[in-house]
C-alpha cells in the first residue's frame, strides 16, 4: 500500500474513532513531532487547550518503526484528529519557495515555531538570567543577556538577509547555513567586557557581505526586497538570533556564554561560603551542600520554559486556537 494512502487512512481512522466515542468522552488529537526533545516543548504549547472535550497525545510519527525528523512528521496523513508540530527552520521565512515550505505555512494542520527551532526559543534572551540562577543559585546579575543578544543580532542581521536570499533563490550552494554559522561564531569573550567580541563579529560579517556583494553585483534590489520581506514576517535587527540555526545558537553562542557566566557565579558563591564559614567543618559542609544543589548547564537550558512569555510563543498558541475554532467538529464547544 502506498505510504501516502496509508497515512490518509491513519488520519481517517483517528477521526472515525473519535466520532464513535460517546459525546461525554474527550476527543483525542494525535500530534506528530520531529524528535524526542520536541515532545516536552509542544506539550507546553498544547496543554492550555486541553479540557473535557479534547486532549492531545504528542508522539513521534510511528510506533511501528523508529522514525524521526521533519519529513516524517509532515508525510503523515493530517486532519482534524492528527496534526504535525515542527521546527520552522527556514521554511517560515522562505514563504512557499519550496514544497516543504508551502506545506509548513499553508496547511491548517501543521504548526511551527516561527523561531528557527525549539532550541532558539530555549535561548530566549529575557529568560537566560533565570537559567543562570537555576544552575548556580546565585541571583547576581553580572551579564546583560538582553543587550548582548541585541548587539549580536544587529551585527549578524546584514548577513542573515543574504542567507535567506540564498535559500529563497537557490543560491545556497554559494552561501550555505554552514558558511553563515562559521562567520557568526562569536568566539571567546570576557564576561565583563563583551564589546571586543561584538566588534570582531561585525568586522567578520562586513568582510563576508563585501565578498557576496562582489560576487552578486546586481543583487541590491533583491537584497532590499528580502530585507523588507523578512521584517514583515517579524524578524528585526534586534531579534535575528531567534531565527538563525537553532543548534548553532544553542551550542556555539549561548552555552559558551552560560559556561563563563555560571562559572563566575559559582565562584562568587563559593568565595562567600569560604569567607563566612566559622571553621573548616562548617565550610566543608556548606560547600558540599551547595555543590550538590548545582544543575547541569545544557540540561537546564533544554528545560528552560521562559519562552512562554515571548511574542513568538503567543503566535504559536494563537495558531492552535484558530485551528480549534475552525474545525467543524469543535465549533460548538
Amino acid at each position: 500500500m502506498p505510504s501516502n494512502l496509508k497515512d490518509n487512512l491513519n488520519s481517517q481512522y483517528f477521526e472515525a474513532a473519535n466520532r464513535m466515542k460517546s459525546k461525554q468522552s474527550p476527543q483525542r488529537i494525535v500530534v506528530y513531532v520531529e524528535s524526542y526533545d520536541d515532545v516536552f516543548f509542544w506539550r507546553t504549547v498544547l496543554s492550555r487547550f486541553e479540557n473535557e472535550q479534547r486532549y492531545f497525545e504528542v508522539m513521534l510519527p510511528s510506533h511501528k518503526k523508529l522514525e524521526r525528523g521533519k519529513k516524517a512528521a509532515l508525510m503523515s496523513g493530517l486532519g482534524e484528529s492528527m496534526i504535525a508540530c515542527v521546527d520552522a527552520d527556514y521554511d517560515y521565512l522562505l514563504q512557499g519557495a519550496t514544497a516543504q515550505s508551502q506545506k509548513v505555512i499553508d496547511s491548517p494542520y501543521v504548526f511551527h515555531t516561527y523561531a528557527y527551532a525549539i532550541e532558539s526559543l530555549q535561548c530566549y534572551a529575557p529568560s537566560l538570567h533565570d537559567v543562570c540562577v537555576a544552575i548556580t543559585l546565585n541571583d547576581h546579575r553580572i551579564f546583560d543577556f538582553n543587550d548582548y543578544l541585541r548587539q549580536y543580532s544587529e551585527a549578524v542581521f546584514p548577513l542573515f538577509i543574504w542567507s535567506v536570499w540564498a535559500y529563497r533563490t537557490g543560491h545556497h550552494n554559494k552561501f550555505s547555513l554552514s558558511d553563515f554559522n562559521r562567520v557568526t561564531d562569536p568566539g571567546g569573550f570576557n564576561v565583563f567586557d563583551p564589546q571586543p567580541s561584538i566588534d570582531h563579529l561585525r568586522r567578520k560579517v562586513a568582510t563576508k557581505v563585501h565578498q557576496l556583494q562582489h560576487e552578486f553585483p546586481n543583487n541590491k534590489e533583491e537584497y532590499i526586497c528580502t530585507k523588507e520581506s523578512i521584517k514583515a514576517l517579524g524578524v528585526t535587527p534586534q531579534t535575528t538570533y531567534l531565527y538563525i540555526q537553532g543548534h548553532h545558537l544553542f551550542d556555539t553562542v549561548i552555552v559558551p556564554i552560560l559556561n563563563k557566566v555560571c562559572n563566575r557565579l559559582r565562584q562568587e558563591r563559593q568565595d562567600e561560603i569560604t569567607r563566612m564559614a566559622r571553621h573548616h567543618t562548617q565550610r566543608q559542609n556548606e560547600m558540599s551542600c551547595y555543590e550538590h544543589s548545582l544543575l547541569d548547564i545544557r540540561q537546564t537550558l533544554k528545560k528552560n520554559m521562559g519562552y512562554i512569555l515571548s511574542d513568538l510563543f503567543r503566535c504559536i498558541q494563537h495558531d492552535v486556537e484558530q485551528f480549534l475554532l475552525s474545525c467543524p467538529s469543535r465549533k460548538h464547544e
